[in-house]
């Protein structure tokens, strides 16, 4: 944001500025004299009557580089879009709900059906330690028109969200994707995006460094993600990373915690993992994790009943496979006050589970068997259950 250099001046001066020039009264003092002689006034006056515009000079040719950067720029720039997010604050005094702004960040057009695919943490919002649906999304295209959108399908272990939006298709543009499985280390890279709310900036390097593996929050991990100095800052999560023929070969995803901005290391989920991802998300919603037939506390339920790490067990269902493992619930009185809590999962496959939401990503991630053996406390015992996925038929 500009400032006015007048923005913290009193009140009062500004007025009698104002009315000294509105009144036609004595023009501003002029800077005292620093030693000048006669002869450097002269110059000085001299060429206050020459001053005028200057000329600009013949524009050269842009290198091929430069030419091929600007043409994938105006081909994408359509095609990638300004998310936004909303969500529902409640007045704690008056119970009124005010839907306020929560976020924004970048996505870019999937397939020529409305699909718009940005990063899950664009679309959600946490509160109290919990990870929700924002309460509503909003997509501005390059043409400044903004409509309606609605989370069709995400997945937390991948950080992916799709979106349906509610454009005429005609105005939805699918970038084309290439294939991150042969990209080298070296080569020039675009990336487009909304950084800090300013829409459709671009911003150019190089592929840094390949096959990396990148922790999420949700204690899973992404491999084969691809490192990038082309400038990425907050705002520029969702956005897409094209090679120099402006294919997208990754959404740009993350940088350097510490950091909060760009230091010439960002990271891109690969296009490979995407286009395996993303058409599941379409077809069925949000990943699909195996039945085990219970539900949890939310975080922030648990933290208040005093479980600082690992997943509460709320409700077993009867004849699930956490039943027949011999899962325990959460039990509550004839208040719903509850009077002992359930089962604590701390880990699954002996993969740590601190919080709901490291347990749904690692479901979502995981390549599960027939059998998964979950690690829970119970009281002052740590103890191993095995719960078989398969129902009576054998199938999971």
């Amino acid at each position: 944001m500009v400032q006015s250099r007048f923005a913290l001046a009193p009140l009062s001066a500004l007025v009698v500025v104002s009315s000294l020039f509105s009144q036609g009264g004595p023009a501003p003092a002029q800077p005292k004299k620093s030693g000048l002689t006669a002869q450097e006034d002269a110059i000085i006056a001299l060429y206050r009557k020459g001053a005028k515009p200057r000329l600009p000079a013949p524009k050269g040719r842009l290198l091929p580089e430069e030419l091929n950067t600007i043409r994938r720029f105006k081909e994408a720039k359509p095609s990638v879009v300004y998310v936004s997010t909303l969500a529902d604050e409640v007045n704690q005094y008056t119970g009124d709900v005010t839907r306020v702004p929560a976020g924004t960040g970048t996505g870019w057009v999937w397939d020529d059906r409305g699909h718009v695919v940005t990063n899950f943490h664009v679309v959600s919002v946490e509160k109290d330690g919990t990870i929700g649906d924002a309460a509503e999304v909003r997509v501005t295209l390059a043409n400044g028109k903004t409509y309606q959108a609605r989370v069709i399908g995400f997945s937390l272990a991948y950080d992916t969200a799709v979106l349906q939006v509610f454009a005429p298709l005609e105005d939805l543009n699918p970038l084309p994707v290439g294939s991150s499985r042969e990209l080298e280390v070296g080569q020039g890279v675009l990336a487009i995006g909304n950084p800090w709310g300013l829409d459709h900036t671009l911003s150019t390097g190089v592929v840094s460094a390949l096959n990396r593996t990148l922790p999420t929050q949700f204690n899973t991990n992404i491999t084969d993600v691809i490192q990038t100095d082309a400038a990425i800052n907050p705002g520029n999560s969702g956005g897409p990373l094209l090679d120099t023929a402006g294919r997208v070969i990754g959404m740009n995803a993350y940088i350097p915690a510490a950091t909060g901005a760009s230091v010439g290391i960002g990271f891109s989920i690969p296009i490979d993992t995407l286009n395996r991802i993303v058409p599941l998300l379409i077809s069925r919603g949000p990943l699909v994790r195996p039945r085990m037939g219970f539900d949890t506390l939310v975080d922030i339920q648990a933290r208040q009943l005093g479980v600082e790490q690992g997943v509460v067990v709320n409700h077993v269902e009867p004849g699930s496979p956490a039943a027949r493992a011999g899962l325990r619930g959460t039990v509550t009185d004839a208040k719903q006050q509850i009077v002992s809590i359930g089962d604590v999962i701390i880990a699954i496959d002996g993969h740590r589970m601190g919080t709901y939401g490291e347990l749904v990503a690692y479901l979502e991630q995981a390549d599960l068997k027939n059998k998964v053996e979950i690690t829970v406390v119970r009281g002052s015992q740590i103890i191993k259950l095995t719960l078989d996925l398969r129902d009576g038929a054998g199938k999971i």
